[in-house]
């Protein structure tokens, strides 16, 4: 399985949590899809071999491009790659963007799925991230997509915001509840490095988020998800039965990739290319036809704490069989006997040849899974 990401590196104005790759400098955005698509054609020989089962439009903010220059980029993406009659054709979308009449010209341009930046339905916590929308905003526009036949659709949620009580945060889910998305992703809310919020958090200005709340938040989504009927099946992601999303679960199995971009990421299965994250530089390098990043080729190690750190994060987990036959019978005692402890302190649970994090712990994953990483195997 292989799948395809457009970076759109544009936004109308800046959240204050986020550090992705973006500029809300938009007049070179027609340059910037024609870049990208000279890009695709470059690397579309040498990409990904088989049919793309998925194409994803992220950033930034897609939904900021015109329809043309969207039909522009997935009209690429057919001429270059044989693209699954039934792939998943997935745009980002900010609820300010959207009307009933843009949402049924995106169907119409084959885009099948939805993933919705609604962040709060709380206009105090949308001010305070600096989003573009309101809560009204978000309401009216998850009635439009039904409208419009999407059946297929996400929506992102923040918890964990300063100052929320777990009571604020049961209401948020309530305000989900009567629309009943097929798919939906939660994320505690982090301060990065380098964005307005961790200055707000370093002047004082807001608290940091606090791990007894965020955790309480966390457990309140378990429970709330199972009685909807969500399969909790990654550590921030939430599905209807047979909604998982197919990009991102592809991302999270290790299968290869192809980004293109500035700031876009691609795998090959061995070897990582990384865009330069700036836009004068690679449209400047697309111009020039030099490499627009550079790659890196994966140590068996670094192989191994990528699939622990995203295998752990699943519901799932991973199955011993697989491990040993990815890495190797010496990389799978090692970590064997890494578990052990954790097995005992039921942080770990075993069934049915597989290793994963039981739902008590599951809001520790990350950490759980770095325990098990390693530079070496021993003896």
């Amino acid at each position: 399985m292989s799948g395809l990401y457009f970076h759109i590196p544009f936004c109308r104005q800046a959240c204050t949590y986020c550090d992705f790759h973006f500029s809300t400098r938009r007049q070179q955005q027609p340059a910037m899809v024609a870049a990208i698509r000279q890009e695709l054609q470059q690397r579309a020989p040498t990409g990904p071999t088989g049919q793309m089962k998925s194409i994803y439009l992220g950033g930034g903010t897609p939904s900021l491009l015109s329809l043309s220059q969207l039909e522009s980029l997935l009209q690429a993406a057919q001429a270059n790659f044989s693209v699954d009659p039934a792939a998943e054709i997935t745009l980002e979308a900010n609820p300010d963007d959207l009307s009933l009449p843009y949402l049924k010209q995106l169907r119409q341009l084959g885009v099948n799925r939805l993933s919705i930046g609604l962040q709060s339905f709380d206009d105090s916590h949308l001010q305070l991230m600096n989003r573009a929308h309101n809560a009204r905003q978000s309401r009216q526009c998850l009635e439009w997509i039904r409208a419009a036949g999407f059946d297929n659709f996400t929506v992102d949620l923040i918890y964990g915001m300063p100052r929320q009580s777990p009571k604020h945060w049961e209401g948020q889910l309530a305000a989900l509840a009567p629309f009943k998305p097929p798919h939906f992703s939660a994320y505690a809310l982090t301060v990065e490095p380098r964005t307005v919020l961790a200055h707000q958090v370093a002047r004082g200005t807001l608290p940091a988020p606090e791990e007894e709340t965020v955790a309480a938040h966390f457990d309140y989504l378990q429970q709330w998800a199972a009685a909807q009927g969500y399969e909790h099946y990654e550590l921030s992601n939430l599905a209807l039965p047979g909604c998982r999303a197919v990009h991102n679960s592809a991302y999270w199995q290790g299968q290869p990739y192809l980004g293109l971009g500035p700031g876009a990421h691609s795998f090959d299965g061995k070897q990582r290319y990384a865009n330069v994250a700036s836009n004068p530089r690679y449209l400047k390098a697309i111009q020039e036809g030099q490499p627009t990043g550079t790659s890196e080729w994966l140590r068996p190690e670094d192989h191994l704490n990528e699939y622990l750190m995203t295998r752990l994060r699943l519901d799932e987990g991973f199955a011993w069989a697989d491990l040993t036959e990815r890495f190797g019978s010496r990389w799978a005692q090692f970590v064997r006997r890494e578990a052990q402890k954790h097995l005992k302190a039921g942080r770990f649970q075993e069934a049915a040849g597989r290793l994963f994090i039981p739902a008590a712990w599951r809001f520790h994953s990350d950490g759980l899974a770095a325990e098990l990483f390693a530079l070496q195997p021993t003896a």
